[in-house]
């Protein structure tokens, strides 16, 4: 019989094991042929190490509020015992039965802690709350990683771009100047300094594509991609998208009361300083009696019983309390320390605040200067065509140097990298600041 039981709770026990396994089956980590922004955020957002994290720990605050709320309700347990003995040794007592056993059912409530139960279970609904608050910062956090790194790897695709057409009129340039050394109009040194222009143009090509390579594992290291198949080891998705300009005014006073609302972090701190608070009630809760109530009943069977084929069986029901009058002054300790864990808190939170106030004003400093960047930039990059254009049709009449399009064509290569960086820092300014006044990602699925 025992051991029919055993096997059955044994069973019972791995079939909720599986369950409990098998409940949360692993996200889809496979990267599709072409990504853009949004399917990049998704993608984070089931795949994110640090999302998932943050998720764990609400499932651990969930289990922390069961087991403190498990005071507050009726507490039932079963206890037994069994023992058998050598039956020759109570001979001379004539006893016939050689076991002994008995099984108890006790049922137990809590009536009345001084508040400390109640006050417990408020502080880890705070938790909780907190917890949850945490979930949409580091959401945030790795969202805006997702985006920098995204906008990152189309950077240095661009760069890519730039450094190739930046070779191709080298190319062209040489070829102009090869054939007129061949007819005799140009000397040696003009075509061994082309032939060193274009030399020099491969390197920041190589560069560019390395870059880009980098780029890539910075993405897939904050997108939590981490298939090593066969097939995905070298799989590189077609990133889709541009880096592109939009005039967007935000006013500080605006960024800052916004971030004063929406931030996370700071309606966590403010979930921690109630919890902090309800803590402060439940250590004074000692000062005060407790009061509980237990019913019971027992089946029992002993040698010991005068009728040896009798089975007893029968309820009790007690009451039972404390009240530690003094106790060495243990309560007024812990007092002490959750009230300063309560100021703590406050302070945290203080110090909180004014850190999202600085950064929410250097975001928005920053977003000025890309601004300014931008704007300088697209002029530039059109002057500089200008420029190469009129530097060969010059060379070609005559009146120019080789060396003056090789200057024009540098510098045009110039102007359009810094372009293309100030495209990068605008997006990646702007989205810095949306993210300091706690503004949700726009991909972002809405929960």
């Amino acid at each position: 019989m025992r051991n029919s039981l055993l096997k059955t709770a044994l069973i019972a026990l791995t079939v909720i094991t599986s369950a409990m396994t098998f409940a949360a089956p692993e996200p889809n980590r496979e990267i599709p042929p072409r990504l853009d922004l949004p399917g990049a955020i998704q993608f984070a957002i089931d795949n994110n190490f640090a999302i998932r994290q943050a998720r764990e720990r609400i499932k651990q605050q969930d289990g922390l509020l069961i087991e403190i709320r498990a005071r507050s309700i009726p507490n039932a347990g079963v206890s037994y015992y069994y023992t058998k003995f050598d039956k020759e040794r109570f001979e001379p007592l004539q006893r016939t039965t050689d076991q002994d056993w008995a099984i108890s059912l006790t049922v137990t409530q809590s009536v009345f802690a001084g508040g400390a139960i109640s006050s417990s279970i408020a502080a880890q609904k705070y938790r909780r709350e907190a917890a949850l608050l945490e979930l949409r910062s580091v959401i945030n956090n790795a969202l805006f990683g997702v985006r920098s790194k995204f906008y990152a790897v189309l950077l240095a695709k661009k760069k890519i771009a730039v450094a190739e057409q930046s070779l191709n009129l080298l190319d062209e340039q040489l070829k102009t100047v090869r054939d007129r050394y061949d007819a005799g109009t140009l000397s040696k040194f003009d075509l061994l300094r082309s032939e060193v222009a274009v030399a020099n143009g491969r390197p920041p090509l190589i560069r560019a594509k390395n870059a880009y390579r980098i780029a890539i594992e910075e993405l897939r290291q904050v997108l939590g991609y981490t298939s090593v198949t066969p097939g995905a080891v070298a799989k590189v998705p077609e990133f889709l998208g541009e880096l592109t300009y939009e005039p967007t005014a935000i006013e500080l006073p605006a960024a800052l009361d916004a971030a004063r609302a929406n931030r996370p972090e700071l309606q966590q701190l403010f979930k921690l300083e109630k919890s902090a608070t309800e803590n402060v009630t439940a250590a004074r809760g000692n000062y005060w009696p407790s009061l509980g109530v237990s019913a019971g009943y027992q089946v029992k069977k002993s040698s010991a019983n005068n009728d040896l084929d009798k089975t007893n069986a029968g309820w009790s029901a007690g009451v039972q309390g404390g009240w530690a009058i003094f106790d060495g002054r243990a309560t007024a300790g812990r007092v002490a320390q959750a009230r300063s864990a309560l100021a703590q808190s406050k302070l945290t939170s203080s110090e909180q605040q004014l850190a999202i106030d600085v950064e929410v004003r250097r975001a928005h400093s920053t977003l000025q200067e890309a601004v300014e960047l931008v704007t300088a930039s697209k002029a530039v990059v059109g002057q500089a065509e200008e420029s190469v254009r009129l530097a060969k049709a010059r060379f070609d009449a005559g009146t120019a140097t080789q060396l003056d399009v090789l200057q024009a064509q540098v510098a045009l290569t110039e102007a359009r990298t810094n372009e293309v960086e100030a495209l990068y820092n605008h997006t990646i300014a702007l989205s810095s600041l949306r993210k300091a006044m706690g503004i949700a990602d726009t991909f972002a699925p809405v929960s």
